[in-house]
């Protein structure tokens, strides 16, 4: 097994000698734009990664690895839409740098690429995925939907939170590694434990991203620092902050989550106040580590060298300090 910067580098190096612009220009330039601009590709490397921890060589999960990063990356295009977000890894969107319409089929587009990648392999493991990647792909939706919809509502609770993120963010992590497993056929012992570590591992990401979003380094979290905040978002830290706070503070927060100020620079400093006040932010960072943890914990079942495992287990705990 590998660093993941060899991973990362065999990926970026698909995705800078394999060009999917072509005629319409204006469907294709913007999924080549969004491919372009990189990321820490962690869904596609972890696929890689997989395969060879059930002992395969990592190219052959490659297509299963470009699908994945390709439905990642038609999920945010639609993503940025709804939350009508300016930034992504700190560029422009694709409906800012194009328009609405074009970010709409583009993504679409994406969408359906993603499922050709599984053409390259046999009739076996290309049922396996395919099935896997549906059930993925739908739950994601779900957990989409699950989140438009508690921005309507003041009655959200902290389970549901949970698995909203587990829908929306996590099950995409947990087929990720499972696909490098079924690349790799391996046992079904084996691609089950895998993916419970993705899904754990994937809560926790998204945590940590709901942190980030409040408290990250604008210059290199790539997003608006404070997105969340302005488009009343009721993440963990907000739900956290509910359960925690004072009845001055939650009142306070409850106002701030209810309006749409011209000028966000006051109402994103003081919600991160109450944040810091309540103890949300680190309640917060204390469930990040919890889920981790929990990924940790499906070691002891799965069959592979104890080498292979630290290597995982020292990915997820670089996910718990990033900055990005």
């Amino acid at each position: 097994m590998q660093l993941i910067g060899h991973y990362q580098q065999i990926i970026s190096e698909y995705f800078a000698t394999t060009s999917i612009e072509k005629d319409p220009v204006n469907l294709y330039q913007p999924i080549q734009y969004i491919l372009s601009l990189g990321g820490k590709r962690m869904r596609p490397v972890l696929t890689l990664m997989t395969a060879e921890i059930f002992d395969t060589d990592c190219r052959k999960a490659l297509p299963a690895a470009i699908a994945v990063e390709m439905f990642h990356n038609f999920s945010l295009v639609h993503d940025d839409i709804m939350d009508d977000a300016p930034l992504r890894r700190g560029n422009q969107t694709v409906h800012e740098k194009w328009n609405l319409n074009t970010a709409i089929l583009s993504g679409d587009a994406m969408l359906i690429l993603a499922y050709q990648y599984f053409e390259e392999y046999e009739p076996k493991i290309f049922r396996s995925l395919a099935k896997l990647f549906s059930k993925t792909a739908l739950e994601v939706c779900e957990g989409q939907q699950w989140d438009v919809d508690f921005e309507q509502r003041d009655n959200v609770t902290i389970p549901e939170y949970l698995k909203m993120i587990e829908y929306k963010t996590a099950v995409l992590v947990a087929a990720a590694m499972k696909m490098g497993g079924i690349v790799a056929q391996t046992s079904v012992e084996n691609c089950d434990l895998i993916y419970d570590f993705g899904l754990n591992l994937g809560i926790a990401f998204q945590l940590q991203d709901d942190y980030l979003d409040a408290f990250g380094n604008p210059e290199t979290f790539g997003k608006q620092v404070g997105g969340d905040i302005i488009e009343n978002k009721k993440t963990y830290l907000y739900l956290k902050a509910l359960e925690q706070a004072n009845e001055s503070e939650r009142e306070g927060l409850v106002h701030w989550f209810s309006v749409h100020p011209e000028d966000s620079t006051y109402k994103i400093a003081a919600v991160k106040d109450i944040f810091r006040n309540s103890g949300a932010d680190a309640a917060t960072k204390n469930a990040i580590e919890e889920y981790t943890y929990k990924a940790f914990a499906t070691f002891e079942k799965l069959n592979v060298d104890t080498d292979k495992k630290l290597m995982l287990k020292n990915f997820g705990e670089s996910l718990m300090q990033r900055k990005v």
